[in-house]
């Protein structure tokens, strides 16, 4: 799911803006799922245009993103870990 408080799955956000893409008015799809108009145009802009494809491309990236970054950082910590015990040995 989104941030805290959100009780919708990004699936569900993108069909619900899809409803308002297909004509339905943006108040009656707030009755409807009872959330803010403030919400839906919050959402419009974070996910507009986005397809559920799209979605869980953008997941898997950011995952494969997070993991590299997490090697990269152990790495850094080899190579100083390394780095201390040559200049110790000398």
């Amino acid at each position: 799911m989104g941030s805290k408080g959100t009780r919708y799955t990004e699936e569900q956000i993108l069909r619900i803006l899809k409803e308002v893409e297909s004509g339905t008015s943006v108040s009656e799809v707030c009755r409807k799922y009872r959330v803010s108009e403030q919400t839906v145009y919050r959402w419009r802009i974070k996910y507009g245009g986005l397809e559920t494809s799209a979605l869980h491309r953008l997941r898997e990236l950011e995952a494969e993103n997070s993991r590299l970054k997490k090697i990269v950082a152990q790495q850094a910590l080899d190579i100083d870990t390394l780095k201390d015990l040559v200049a110790k040995k000398w």
